[in-house]
């Protein structure tokens, strides 16, 4: 009798084990995220237009997209984030959190101002293409000239490189955020007073952010970078994995 009592008792781990083995394997794997309400911001004396690829290319894989217009030249930065781009926000996104973003240039600025602000949305994950966020040598040489007044207004005076700029009073990231640098110019006079690599307005390293979650360097220019199809892939696939593709370098 022993010796039945003990393949039956066999016989019922095994069956229990062929019970709980698909119960393991059907666990599905975690999924990027994927949707959600995504802000674009432009860069400085650009408009949204200048967003508009960026913007298709998100709503065909799932995002709402706000691509915000903003007087970029007719206000100091901390005007234009609380007057005209939470504003825009707020009427846009409605009560979907947290918001996502991608900026071009000075857009990325704006949001890490909107981020010291009580009032702001919660933000998710942020792309940030060739932004100034240690400021811009081509500010410090050429930021006194009238004309460059005229072009760029009071933001553009605020993007310099040294201590008491906006850039470089505002902290490392509170937020999630994937940065995109530009390598080539089309612009050889800025880039000369520009140290080390760059798009032609903002230096490879000037780019950088501490905080950031990651960084990516591609053979783009400053004024087209938002259009570049590697720039959209690299784009979404941080808004869905919170890290780049590692297209660039």
């Amino acid at each position: 009798m022993q010796p039945s009592r003990s393949r039956a008792l066999g016989l019922a781990l095994v069956g229990l084990a062929l019970v709980a083995a698909p119960t393991q394997a059907s666990e599905p794997p975690a999924q990027p995220e994927v949707g959600g309400t995504v802000v674009l911001l432009h860069g400085l004396a650009r408009s949204a237009k200048s967003m508009r690829r960026m913007a298709s290319s998100l709503e065909s894989t799932g995002y709402a997209v706000c691509n915000i217009d903003y007087p970029s030249t007719d206000h100091a930065i901390e005007v234009l984030a609380k007057d005209h781009v939470l504003p825009a926000i707020e009427t846009c996104v409605a009560d979907a959190e947290p918001v996502h973003f991608v900026t071009h240039s000075m857009g990325g600025i704006i949001v890490r101002y909107l981020a010291t602000l009580d009032t702001a949305p919660v933000i998710g994950r942020v792309v940030m293409l060739g932004p100034p966020n240690a400021g811009s040598e081509v500010v410090d040489r050429i930021g006194d000239w009238a004309a460059f007044d005229k072009l760029n207004g009071p933001a553009g005076q605020q993007l310099g490189t040294d201590a008491e700029s906006l850039p470089n009073q505002l902290g490392p990231a509170t937020f999630e955020v994937g940065v995109i640098a530009g390598r080539r110019s089309i612009n050889w006079i800025n880039s000369t007073m520009i140290d080390g690599r760059d798009d032609g307005k903002v230096s490879v390293k000037s780019a950088q952010l501490e905080g950031m979650a990651d960084f990516l360097i591609l053979p783009v220019t400053h004024p087209m970078m938002m259009r570049s199809r590697r720039v959209i892939r690299e784009t979404q696939h941080f808004l869905q994995h919170g890290k780049f593709g590692a297209e660039g370098e």
